[in-house]
């Protein structure tokens, strides 16, 4: 304003070229001019789209004659190379058919199905079960009844002695609980105990199919022991997958399925600990119903008076056994041998008995001995589910 002023009368003051341009620029358009150029991009974008066939959407191509028949590359053809021909053995299985028309026939053998015929004539697999009596399931293999009624209880059950009925004499059953833990100390019992005394299996063992391979293999007939909740839980814990009181039922039942999934063969269960439990029958009644509709049996192993599993498996008719003495409460030799002999004058008084014992070295060593000493004695021992029935 002051050159303005302090100019000489009559001449204007020049501007420079920058502030021309820039003058000139502040009366552009500049919004309209900018959308005008977009719109031009878009307009030329769809045009080419629309007249221009080109698949390739105009990213950069380059054509390679992968058909060349010329070895351009050695390594590869060296690695590509197929191997000369190997001898190849085949060894025919004897009795296996052979195709009708007389031609090669390949015969693929699945490990599940059956592998030795019983001595029944039934069909087993490797680990002696039975595959018309499995379902399976997300968890594995459990026991069903087949299509025409026969049961894992029936099928499984040890076949009572020859004499057993014959002379009349009182029986005993004993079951020994908590094996398959202890591989070793599980073999040596499968050995030393006579067949006719039941195995129960824990289902948490590492080594469940030789051991019960070995224990059905040896004549044992077999019962899976189930963990289910006691009044002091979880200050005492049965296990894993425990069936616990107050909870769906449908949760109870897949803990079981799991449960049952561990091993297989067995005519029925036995409860581990389970006071809570077996005292609710809203909770142990599906339960029941469960080894009913599968045909499989229950033993009650007597440590608890409040068990409704004498009134829950007559009315699902589950084939159902308690247990009358523990036979290891105080687990001496002495007193064991004592609760024995309880054991034999409790089955001359009411025609049979049935004795609980764990899997303790003592307790299987003086069973074993026991047993070994009835011979001429009036009292017959014979499978649990001769006394189930």
């Amino acid at each position: 304003m002051a050159d303005e002023l302090n100019a000489p009368l009559g001449r204007r003051k020049r501007n420079s070229f920058a502030t021309v341009l820039a003058g000139a620029l502040g009366r552009l358009p500049l919004t309209r001019l900018a959308v005008a150029l977009v719109l031009l991009v878009v307009t030329g974008m769809v045009l080419r789209i629309v007249l221009v066939d080109d698949p390739e959407g105009g990213r950069p191509t380059i054509t390679v004659p992968i058909n060349s028949i010329r070895d351009n590359n050695r390594i590869e053809g060296a690695v590509s190379a197929p191997e000369p021909a190997k001898p190849t053995t085949i060894t025919a299985l004897p009795e296996t058919p052979q195709a009708a028309s007389g031609g090669p026939s390949i015969t693929v053998v699945d490990p599940n199905l059956p592998s030795a015929p019983a001595d029944d004539g039934t069909a087993v697999n490797s680990q002696g079960v039975i595959p018309d009596l499995t379902e399976q399931t997300k968890d594995g293999a459990i026991p069903r009844m087949d299509a025409n009624g026969e049961t894992p209880f029936a099928a499984y059950s040890r076949p009572l002695p020859p004499d057993a009925t014959a002379g009349g004499k009182p029986m005993i059953a004993i079951v020994v609980t908590g094996f398959g833990l202890n591989e070793q100390g599980t073999l040596a019992a499968v050995n030393k105990l006579p067949p006719d005394i039941d195995m129960a299996f824990a289902p948490y063992g590492k080594t469940l199919p030789e051991t019960v391979a070995a224990a059905r293999g040896a004549g044992h007939e077999l019962l899976l022991q189930v963990p289910m909740e006691p009044f002091d839980y979880p200050d005492t814990d049965p296990g894993p997958q425990t069936l616990l009181t107050g909870q769906p039922a449908r949760a109870n039942l897949d803990k079981l399925y799991w449960l049952m999934a561990r091993l297989g063969g067995y005519i029925g269960l036995v409860n581990n600990t389970g006071a809570r439990f077996t005292a609710s029958a809203a909770d142990f009644g599906p339960v029941m119903e469960e080894l009913g509709t599968r045909g499989l049996g229950y033993l009650d192993d007597g440590s608890s008076n409040r068990s409704l599993a004498p009134d829950l498996a007559k009315t699902n008719k589950v084939p159902f056994g308690r247990g009358d003495i523990t036979l290891d409460a105080n687990p001496a030799r002495g007193a064991i041998l004592q609760a024995l002999d309880q054991l034999a004058a409790r089955a001359a008084a009411n025609g049979q008995a049935i004795g609980v014992a764990s899997a303790l070295p003592v307790s299987i060593a003086t069973i074993a001995e026991w047993a070994g000493s009835l011979q001429g004695r009036n009292v017959e021992l014979v499978p649990v589910s001769a006394l189930m029935k």
